[in-house]
C-alpha cells in the first residue's frame, strides 16, 4: 500500500522515558558520518540478517551489524565494511544499549531490520520458562523496543523504513511451536497497527513473512525441520526480498510468494485450511 501525505506529521518527544532506557541522541561528541544510508540488522551473525547484510553493503549501505556471537560479526563487519555491534537482546536493556551504540556510531539510523530470532519445538506443556521467556524477549520485545527508541529520529527526518522479519507461523500457527506462533503472531499485529499510524510520516513500515528457511534456527531451536511442505528457501533469497522490500510499495511479502493463497485461505475459512493442514502439513 502506497503511503499518502500527510501535513501533520507525529512527532515524540525526545526526552519521553521508556523502558530500558531513553529515546537516543544523536550524539555531540566525534562520530562516524557517513553520507550512505545507514542500515541496523539484528541477528546479522548468521541466517537471514548475515544474507541481508551482505546485500545492503554490496548496495553501497552502511550496516550496523548486531548479533551474539562477535567471532562471525567481527568477520562479516572485515569483509563489507559494516561495524560490528554485538548485544544480547534477550536481555530487556539490550535493544536500549543497542539503539544508542548505532546512534553513536553512525549519527542516525534509516532502516531497521529486525531478523533475530529464536524457535523451539515440542508440546508447550513441555516448554522450558527461560526458552520461552527469551524467545518473547528476542522475538517481539526486542523489535517494539528498538522500533520505539528509533522510531522518533525517522520522524523527525521523515525519512525511514522499519522492515520486521515474521513467520507464515505466525499467521496461520504450527503444532507443536505454539510459543514460537505467538511471538511471531504479535510482531505482525505490531506491523499492521504501526502502518496505519505512520501514513503519511515518511516513514514506511515492512512486514516479511517466510516460510521455512534454511538456516542454522532449526539445529539451535533442538529438532531439524520435519515438514513435507514447505520446502526449505535459501537466507539469501529471504534476503533479496528484505532489501527489495526497503524502496517497494508493497508492506506485506510472502517468501515464496505462493505462501500468500494459504494465508488468505487461513483467514476467510479457517475451518478449511485446519483441514487441509491436518491432511498434508
Amino acid at each position: 500500500m502506497a503511503e499518502e501525505p500527510d501535513s501533520r506529521p507525529r512527532r515524540s518527544d525526545p526526552k519521553d522515558p521508556v523502558e530500558g532506557g531513553a529515546v537516543p541522541k544523536a550524539p555531540t561528541g566525534p562520530t562516524r558520518p557517513t553520507e550512505r544510508p545507514v542500515a541496523l540488522i539484528t541477528g546479522a551473525s548468521s541466517g537471514i540478517g548475515h544474507a541481508t547484510a551482505t546485500r545492503l553493503a554490496d548496495a553501497g549501505w552502511h550496516t550496523l551489524l548486531s548479533g551474539t556471537d562477535r567471532t562471525r560479526l567481527d568477520e562479516l563487519a572485515g569483509r563489507t565494511g559494516g561495524r560490528a555491534l554485538p548485544e544480547d537482546l534477550s536481555r530487556p536493556d539490550g535493544p536500549a544499549r543497542l539503539a544508542e551504540a548505532a546512534v553513536a556510531e553512525a549519527g542516525r539510523v534509516d532502516t531497521l531490520i529486525a531478523s533475530a530470532g529464536l524457535g523451539w519445538r515440542g508440546a508447550y506443556a513441555q516448554m522450558p520458562s527461560d526458552t520461552l521467556d527469551r524467545m518473547i524477549e528476542v522475538n517481539l520485545a526486542a523489535p517494539l523496543r528498538l522500533v520505539r527508541l528509533l522510531l522518533p529520529g525517522m520522524l523527525e527526518r521523515r525519512h525511514g523504513r522499519i522492515v520486521l522479519i515474521g513467520s507464515m507461523a505466525g499467521q496461520v500457527g504450527v503444532r507443536d511451536e505454539a510459543g514460537y506462533s505467538a511471538t511471531k503472531g504479535g510482531l505482525t499485529m505490531f506491523a499492521e497497527s504501526l502502518w496505519y499510524e505512520l501514513r503519511g510520516t515518511g516513514v514506511g513500515v515492512r512486514l516479511v513473512l517466510p516460510g521455512a528457511v534454511d538456516t542454522p534456527f532449526f539445529d539451535r531451536r533442538g529438532t531439524p525441520y520435519q515438514r513435507e511442505r514447505p520446502r526449505p528457501v535459501s537466507a539469501e533469497r529471504v534476503a533479496d526480498i528484505v532489501v527489495a522490500t526497503i524502496t517497494t510499495e508493497r508492506d506485506r511479502l510472502y517468501v515464496p510468494h505462493w505462501l500468500g493463497f494459504p494465508a488468505r485461505i487461513h483467514g476467510a475459512a479457517p475451518g478449511v485450511f485446519r483441514r487441509m493442514a491436518s491432511r498434508f502439513g
